[in-house]
């Protein structure tokens, strides 16, 4: 008969972790940005999103992604180029900043399904699904609606985002796949531990 698994609960060093991955994806955000439409900013930041949720997992990662935000909306300018306030939040940036919010707890879920551990194949898909497919499919509805364009329109100029946001997939992929080799303890209760065989007694005499 199996038992169900508790529900996670988080300690202080999962909230320690969520803050380091806030504080890394803030610090890709220095290198500043450029707009190429709209007004919407190509940034090195959805990289630490899709590295928040491959490494953290879907519960963390998204802790860590939802203290970023709730400190930008407090006014701290921690988006790239010094953004910050709570004008970004009704901005043609906002569906993006909720897909981060909805695409980390997707990676999580699908790096680490089953509580297994990250292989490559699905350590990019998760990335990729929740990291990009995700994060346009919030941004680019919100977008055209603040900017009272068609969602074509908007859909069409975000091509110029595809190629880099797939290198940062790419990117992501060998930083995991470094990780499980060289620290697996970076993955902290993301999978299972193998089970071990009892050992068996020795025989009484």
């Amino acid at each position: 008969m199996t038992h169900p698994r508790p529900t996670p609960r988080l300690d202080t060093t999962d909230l320690a972790r969520a803050a380091v991955f806030a504080g890394v994806i803030a610090v890709l955000g220095l290198p500043g940005s450029f707009s190429v439409f709209g007004g919407v900013p190509i940034t090195a930041q959805t990289l630490g999103v899709m590295l928040a949720g491959a490494i953290l997992g879907p519960l963390v990662g998204a802790v860590s992604v939802a203290t970023l935000l709730a400190l930008v909306a407090l006014g701290l300018p921690l988006l790239a180029g010094g953004r910050g306030g709570a004008a970004v939040f009704v901005g043609p940036t906002s569906g993006y900043l909720i897909g981060w919010l909805v695409g980390v707890v997707i990676i999580g879920l699908i790096v680490h399904a089953g509580e297994r551990r990250p292989v490559w194949w699905r350590t990019f898909l998760g990335v990729f699904l929740g990291g990009v497919v995700a994060v346009y499919a919030c941004g680019i509805p919100l977008q055209s609606v603040i900017m009272r364009i068609g969602v074509d329109q908007a859909a069409l100029a975000n091509l110029a985002f595809v190629p880099g946001d797939l290198a940062k997939a790419i990117i992501a992929t060998v930083v995991v796949g470094a990780l499980v080799r060289g620290y697996p303890r970076a993955f902290r209760r993301t999978w299972a531990p193998r089970a071990t065989a009892p050992r068996e007694a020795a025989p009484v005499r």
